[in-house]
């Protein structure tokens, strides 16, 4: 069975991976998100979804 998670193990959790974020360098910025994406995925065209 699986495990129950109380309140303050999820807050460690929380906080180990925004830790890890930070050390990773990741960014939030969803502007620079879409920037990024838009690189590497081509956009949908919506006249061939028939």
């Amino acid at each position: 069975m699986g495990k129950i998670t109380t309140k303050s193990d999820a807050k460690s959790q929380s906080e180990e991976f925004k830790k890890l974020a930070r050390e990773l360098e990741c960014d939030e910025d969803e502007a620079r998100w879409d920037e990024r994406l838009k690189k590497v995925a081509k956009p949908h065209d919506k006249r061939e979804s028939s």
